[in-house]
């Protein structure tokens, strides 16, 4: 049997060069389950494909919320075509009767527990409907394979946990993977960092150092023993502010983190509205400032445009940037499927927003103040990338970074910036095309 994997197109980034984990790591786990079956792998951010171009009777994708128009209509292609999909991933978990529309089977869930039946069932030509994944242990899982994708990839992506105990109304994370933390064995994840990644990698959990903190300094240690590797993720505030988190941070600069991005909302109300009080901590800026002074890029994500939020946000995000000389990655507030937050603003929701439009760029419902109408949303969160993303600025921030992260910490954050400044610059480039039509 032959089945074909794919990366689903994303609205205005381009061409990522982060080899999409999806592809290689369910590859592996076909090649564990069903080693019979010949594996095709394609990214359509960097390769033009239609279905016609498909040799397999057998394709799969994993959907996230801004991917699923582009998906749906890939899908439906390929069935016109007599091939069998599968599709899975965060959103089709939120949403499994929209997506079952569009495939002959939906994974909701993780896939580990169920992939063998789904394809047992496809080369039978039985698929169910739905298989519905469990949460199992990380035990034993198998390496992702090299695919030998061609296009311009610079890193790989790994995950060591699944899981989130904090509760943001915002994020599916806990939703989907559950809210206790399941960990991968320190020595599988030091054994598959070492043989399957480069240079330099990313940390694809929710939060790097979350959970169990004297876990996180042995793993951290563990990777130090290996070959000398740079990588970067996503982690909390509240880590840093506890009695082992200046230990904790230099195991982890030590082991070759350079840049970590945290969340950040911009006031006390803020905080208490998404419930994301638990990741930040008392002190966040002492966290910041810590993570600055052990040679760390630090890139905050800040959440704009909700419903109680005011034009003045844009502002002192901007204010914010220049005073803790931190990177900011702005989004426009996304209510996505699968969260509180989606519930919570259903009713708001303007019409004709497809999910194509569910990107951080884009204002998707009805705000109470005038002055926060939807394009006002937008326009002001182009401005404000626009200046956060002036080289000067960009320069400005990487020449506050300590020298203990010199050079390798300065020079990545410029080899992150100028792809993030070229997406959304392409963004807002699309957004005014589109502005100056209607």
């Amino acid at each position: 049997m032959l089945l074909t994997i794919v990366s689903p197109q994303f609205p205005f980034s381009g061409r990522v060069p982060l080899v999409p984990p999806i592809l290689e790591y369910l590859a592996a786990l076909t090649g564990r389950d069903a080693p019979d079956v010949d594996v095709t792998l394609i990214d359509a951010n960097q390769q033009d494909i239609s279905p016609a171009d498909i040799a397999s009777n057998l394709v799969a994708l994993s959907v996230m919320t801004a991917t699923a128009p582009w998906v749906y209509a890939f899908a439906d292609e390929c069935r016109r075509e007599g091939k069998q999909v599968i599709l899975g991933g965060i959103h089709v978990s939120a949403l499994p009767e929209e997506a079952a529309c569009h495939a002959d089977a939906v994974v909701i869930g993780e896939a580990e527990s169920v992939w063998r039946d789904v394809l047992d069932d496809a080369r039978r030509g039985v698929l169910k409907k739905f298989y519905r994944g469990e949460r199992l242990p990380l035990e034993g899982l198998p390496k992702p394979v090299d695919g030998k994708l061609k296009g311009n990839y610079h890193f790989r992506a790994f995950f060591t946990m699944r899981g989130c105990p904090y509760r943001c109304t915002f994020c599916s994370v806990r939703r989907f993977f559950g809210d206790t933390i399941r960990y991968r064995p320190i020595s599988e994840v030091a054994e598959e960092i070492e043989a399957c990644a480069g240079k330099v990698w990313f940390n694809g959990d929710d939060n790097i150092w979350g959970g169990d903190l004297n876990r996180s300094i042995e793993l951290f240690q563990e990777l130090s023993s290996g070959s000398r590797k740079h990588w970067y993720g996503f982690g909390d505030l509240r880590a840093i502010q506890d009695a082992a988190g200046e230990r904790m941070l230099k195991a982890a600069r030590d082991s070759g983190l350079f840049s970590v991005w945290v969340g950040w909302e911009n006031d006390e109300a803020q905080l208490s509205t998404f419930k994301a009080g638990g990741k930040q901590g008392k002190d966040r800026i002492s966290a910041v400032r810590k993570m600055q002074d052990a040679g760390i890029d630090v890139v905050l994500f800040v959440v704009l445009g909700g419903r109680q939020d005011t034009l003045d946000g844009f502002k002192r995000t901007l204010e914010l940037s220049e005073r803790l000389k931190v990177g900011i990655h702005p989004v426009l507030l996304t209510p996505l499927p699968g969260t509180e937050l989606f519930e919570e603003y259903q009713e708001f929701l303007l019409p004709g927003m497809g999910w194509e439009c569910f990107t951080g760029v884009r204002a998707v419902f009805e705000h109470p103040d005038p002055a926060m109408s939807a394009r006002n949303r937008e326009e002001q969160y182009h401005r404000l990338n626009q200046e956060l993303f002036r080289l000067d600025r960009v320069l400005r921030r990487i020449s506050h970074i300590p020298r203990s992260g010199f050079p390798m910490t300065h020079f990545l954050s410029l080899m992150m910036q100028l792809p993030m400044k070229k997406a959304l610059g392409k963004a807002y480039q699309d957004w005014r095309s589109n502005n100056s039509l209607s």
